[in-house]
């Protein structure tokens, strides 16, 4: 029978150590492309809105912008740990509820602010019913891509893994979305969009288990 330490040696004498920052360098190779895709579909389908000009001058478009960016990046930083046999999520959840309860108390001084007649634009505006699902759709590469990277990777909780490529998706697709979406109300976006962002994360951790099994 052969030494076990000689069976150990020739097992990893052809191992290579794993470039510095090997795995950001695969995320933002298999992201960024999948979001300029997302953009592209906006672009070609829905287009800017039709006010651009003027929302940029708003401080509510900038609010909307950064909240589905703020949630992005933290899913994204949580990916990468997650990715690893000894990552797990972090702060992430910790992190959604602090950026969650500050759009809540946007959301709530705009209505304070707002006469009682303004609710329900600015809580369900005009394009309630069919928000999400668009959140959804401009998602679905950017999901495709981050269940690509964890698929390379080697994450333990299939699960959570799962959701939170779904979460990052989701609001990566949701700040596509925001560049088209004509609704000021911060209701509107705390309610919506975020229902639109929990969705797709729901979707990826039912399929965590199934598709990122190794």
């Amino acid at each position: 029978m052969s030494n076990p330490d000689d069976l150990i040696e020739s097992l990893v004498r052809d191992l290579k150590p794993m470039p510095a920052h090997a795995l950001e360098r695969r995320m933002a190779a298999l992201v960024l492309p999948a979001l300029g895709l997302s953009l592209l579909v906006m672009l070609v389908f829905f287009g800017f809105r039709v006010d651009m000009a003027h929302a940029l001058s708003l401080p509510v478009f900038w609010i909307k912008s950064a909240y589905n960016a703020l949630l992005a990046i933290l899913a994204f930083v949580a990916i990468r740990r997650l990715s690893r046999p000894d990552g797990d999520a972090g702060g992430i959840f910790a992190g959604f509820g602090l950026i969650v309860a500050a759009m809540a108390i946007v959301a709530g001084i705009q209505l304070a602010v707002s006469p009682t007649e303004s609710y329900r634009v600015l809580i369900m505006g005009g394009s309630a019913l069919h928000c999400p699902f668009l959140i959804l759709g401009f998602a679905l590469p950017v999901l495709y891509a981050n269940f690509s990277l964890l698929r390379k990777s080697a994450p333990v909780d299939l699960r959570l893994a799962g959701f939170v490529a779904g979460l990052a998706a989701g609001a990566a697709g949701a700040w596509v979305y925001s560049w088209f979406c004509t609704e000021n109300g911060m209701p509107f976006v705390l309610l919506w969009y975020s229902l639109g962002i929990l969705l797709v994360g729901l979707i990826g951790a039912l399929a965590g288990p199934r598709l990122l099994r190794w």
